[in-house]
């Protein structure tokens, strides 16, 4: 597994844990991250910018992937669902991870994580919000 895959698994942990709870500090998440990645500085400063930017992001986030998941509300999704999708949207709206990469990412975490159809969702929904940038940017 790449490490930055397990670097996204983790973060996908935090993000869960924050839908379903109140969120843990942020000295607690990096803490978190830092034992869950062995103390591997590079790959935990990824992992808290990821985590912190998808928290920071996440009403932008959510409101792109509202639009573009057909007949799904983010309350109606599977937890684990809706925050691969909102990692995923994260990456590819305003982190330095090429889209392609973190739709690919974001299918391998739900297949890893979610249920049978999680996949080709998170695929579908992702797939739009990345071409839909790209149409956006090719314009400008």
């Amino acid at each position: 597994m790449s490490t930055r895959r397990r670097a996204r698994e983790i973060v996908l942990q935090l993000l869960y844990e924050a839908d379903v709870n109140d969120p843990r500090s942020d000295e607690s998440a990096k803490q978190f991250i830092r034992s869950r990645l062995q103390g591997r500085k590079a790959l935990t400063e990824f992992a808290y910018k990821l985590l912190m930017g998808t928290l920071e992001h996440r009403n932008e986030v959510d409101a792109h992937l509202s639009k573009l998941a057909s007949h799904w509300t983010l309350p109606r999704m599977a937890v684990t669902d809706r925050n691969v999708l909102r990692l995923g949207g994260y990456e590819i709206l305003f982190g330095d991870t090429p889209g392609r990469v973190a739709v690919n990412e974001a299918i391998v975490l739900a297949k890893r994580y979610g249920d049978k159809n999680s996949p080709r969702f998170v695929n579908g929904v992702l797939d739009r919000l990345y071409k839909e940038l790209e149409a956006k940017q090719a314009k400008s």
